[in-house]
């Protein structure tokens, strides 16, 4: 695991998406940031822009199987990150995939508000089941959770039926936890695969406790 920030802000998750072999990080990522996803993750690191915007990590959501990004992303992005793995851009009104998209390489839980045609072509491009629910009450699973192939950091206000969820559909163990000294909102603070993890640096050294027994990064 590894502290770190993106221009001044510790709400890295916002910025940068990882999968097992890949990061796409904000096009004007520092190199810091880039070095810091790559050498934590074991990745190769990719600078981008989603929909004309630097909010990769809110605009995408990806497995090892295909990225999901926003209906509003432009020809060459699309080409840029097709290069690496099958692209789908969202057409649904709930463009923010990575906000209202969690998923790994097993299973995704989407916004309850998705609709029936974008949740087939979700499905048929991560290649995993697609199931609506919320977290904690709130309708963007994607934004409340990181979820890896090992574990998955849930918002602290889950209750026990999103937990049972959670772990049906995506076959890891949750567990609760805040980031960034106090956020409940996962996944702002932390990018993560199954070999690490770059957590915003406010994140407290209990916060970190937690995240590793979550992500089981031991």
């Amino acid at each position: 695991m590894r502290l770190s920030r993106y221009g001044g802000s510790p709400n890295i998750g916002v910025f940068a998406t990882a999968n097992e072999n890949i990061a796409f990080a904000a096009a004007n990522s520092d190199d810091q940031f880039v070095r810091d996803l790559e050498e934590a993750l074991d990745v190769e690191c990719i600078r981008t822009t989603v929909a004309g915007a630097y909010l990769i990590g809110s605009l995408t959501a990806m497995n090892s199987n295909g990225a999901i990004v926003s209906g509003l992303t432009e020809k060459h992005e699309l080409e840029a990150i097709r290069r690496f793995l099958p692209v789908l851009a969202l057409d649904d009104k709930l463009t923010a995939a990575g906000n209202n998209i969690l998923t790994n390489d097993r299973g995704a839980i989407v916004n309850p508000n998705m609709g029936d045609s974008a949740l087939r072509s979700i499905e048929e491009t991560l290649g995993v089941e697609c199931v609506r629910s919320s977290i904690a009450g709130i309708e963007t699973p994607g934004a409340v959770c990181r979820v890896t192939n090992k574990g998955v950091a849930v918002h602290m206000g889950a209750s026990e039926e999103d937990m049972a969820v959670i772990a049906d559909v995506l076959k890891v163990e949750p567990y609760k936890t805040t980031l960034n000294h106090g956020s409940r909102l996962i996944a702002p603070c932390v990018i993560a695969n199954s070999k690490g993890a770059v957590i915003g640096d406010t994140t407290t050294p209990i916060e970190m406790g937690r995240l590793e027994e979550a992500l089981k990064l031991y």
